[in-house]
C-alpha cells in the first residue's frame, strides 16, 4: 500500500466522523504534500500556508513577498480536498497559519469544524462583500468567470451560440462539446445550475449534456487546448485560460472566450481566497500576509500573469478582459458553491462519475 493509501485508510479508519466528512474525505487523494521553503527571514517570522493553487501559479507571488518582508514561508502544495482531509487529521494540532484555497468547496466544512479565525475588518472591507464570507473567515484575493470556450473555426458566437448554458442540452450539440466532470473547477457549473434553477433542472441539464456524447477531459485548460486544436467546439471552462494560451502562442490560438452574463449561471463567478487557521501562533504575520496578497503589488500579479479579476486595491484586469462589473453573472455568493455533495450525487446518479 502506497503512502497516499496508508493516509487514507488511518484518517478513515482512526477517526469517526460524520458520513458528510467521511464522503468529503474519501474524495481526496491524499499526496505527501510538497514542502516549499521561501525567504530567508529571522526565525520567529515565519508563515506556513497551506495552498490548493499550484505552485506554477503563485509560486513567483510568494517569493516576492518572502523578498519584500523578510519572511520565511513554508508552502505546502495539494488540491482543496487534500487540504481539508488532512487539515481534519490534524484537528487542534493544525500546523498551517493560512490556508489558501484555489476553489470554494473546502471552506463550508473548515468553518463547520472551527478552523478558521474571523478577519478583521480592515482586511474585510479590502473587498466586495460578494466575493469574502459571510462570516468573516476568509476574503476572495482573485475572481475567474465562467465561460463558454468556442473554436474559432466552426463557431461564430453572435449567431452561434446560445443566450444560456441550459441550451447546450440541444441535440444540435451532439458530439461538439468537452467537458471534465471529475474536476472541481468544472463542478462549480451544475452546482451554480442547481442553485440558480432546482434540482430538477440540474439533472436534467446533466442527463441533456451527457446524451450529446461530450468528449472528457481531465481538466479545464486540456478543454480549451482541445478547442483551439478544432477536437471540439465548445466547452464550459474559467476565463484565464484562453488569455494564457494567446500570450504564450499568439494571436493565432484557435479559441476564444464568450460570457454568458444576464444572470446566466453559465456565467457563475469564483473566487480563490484565503482564511487564517484560529490555532495559529502567528497571527500578525499572518493578517499581514493576507494584507500583502490584498495590495496592488499582488492584484497587479493576479490580473497580469494568471489573468484573473483582482478584487482589491482598485487594479484592473489586464488585455481585453471585460470589465467584472460588466459580466452580469447570477446573484450566487462563491460561499453558496461549497454544495459539493449534492453535486456529487447528481452527477453520479446520472452514471457520469464513477
Amino acid at each position: 500500500m502506497d503512502t497516499s493509501s496508508m493516509l487514507a485508510s488511518k484518517i478513515m479508519a482512526g477517526l469517526q466522523f460524520s458520513r458528510v466528512r467521511t464522503q468529503f474525505i474519501a474524495l481526496a487523494i491524499l499526496l505527501s504534500l510538497t514542502l516549499g521553503f521561501v525567504g530567508c527571514g529571522e526565525d520567529d517570522n515565519e508563515l506556513t500556508v497551506y495552498s490548493s493553487r499550484t505552485s506554477s501559479l503563485v509560486q513567483p507571488l510568494l517569493e516576492q513577498y518572502a523578498a519584500d518582508t523578510g519572511t520565511n514561508i513554508n508552502v505546502k502544495y495539494a488540491s482543496t480536498a487534500s487540504i481539508v482531509a488532512t487539515l481534519l487529521e490534524e484537528g487542534s494540532n493544525a500546523r498551517p497559519d493560512v490556508v489558501y484555497l484555489a476553489d470554494p468547496a473546502g471552506w463550508a466544512l473548515l468553518s463547520e469544524e472551527k478552523f478558521l479565525s474571523e478577519l478583521p475588518d480592515n482586511l474585510l472591507n479590502k473587498v466586495d462583500k460578494r466575493f469574502r464570507s459571510t462570516e468573516g473567515e476568509w476574503v476572495g484575493l482573485s475572481g475567474r468567470s465562467k465561460v463558454v470556450v468556442y473554436n474559432t473555426e466552426t463557431i461564430d458566437p453572435n449567431t452561434d451560440l446560445p443566450q444560456s448554458i441550459m441550451d447546450f442540452t440541444d441535440p444540435k450539440w451532439k458530439g461538439r462539446i468537452g467537458w471534465a466532470p471529475t474536476h472541481g473547477e468544472w463542478q462549480i457549473t451544475p452546482m451554480a445550475i442547481r442553485i440558480e434553477k432546482g434540482e430538477e433542472a440540474a439533472r436534467s441539464w446533466l442527463e441533456g449534456v451527457k446524451a450529446n456524447q461530450p468528449r472528457v477531459y481531465p481538466n479545464l485548460i486540456s478543454i480549451v487546448y482541445a478547442a483551439g486544436q478544432g477536437e471540439i467546439d465548445v466547452g464550459f471552462v474559467n476565463h484565464y485560460y484562453v488569455p494564457r494560451f494567446v500570450k504564450e502562442e499568439g494571436p493565432d490560438f484557435g479559441a476564444r472566450n464568450h460570457y454568458l452574463g444576464k444572470g446566466d449561471p453559465g456565467a457563475v463567478i469564483d473566487v480563490a481566497a484565503v482564511g487564517i487557521i484560529k490555532s495559529t501562533e502567528n497571527q500578525d504575520t499572518a493578517e499581514r500576509f493576507v494584507e500583502y496578497m490584498l495590495s496592488s503589488e499582488a492584484q497587479t500579479y493576479f490580473a497580469e500573469q494568471t489573468h484573473e479579476y483582482p478584487l482589491s486595491a482598485g487594479v484592473r484586469p489586464s488585455g481585453d478582459l471585460p470589465p467584472l462589473d460588466s459580466l452580469d453573472p447570477p446573484d450566487i455568493n462563491p460561499a453558496e458553491l461549497s454544495q459539493l455533495q449534492a453535486t456529487l450525487k447528481m452527477l453520479r446518479d446520472a452514471d457520469i462519475i464513477p
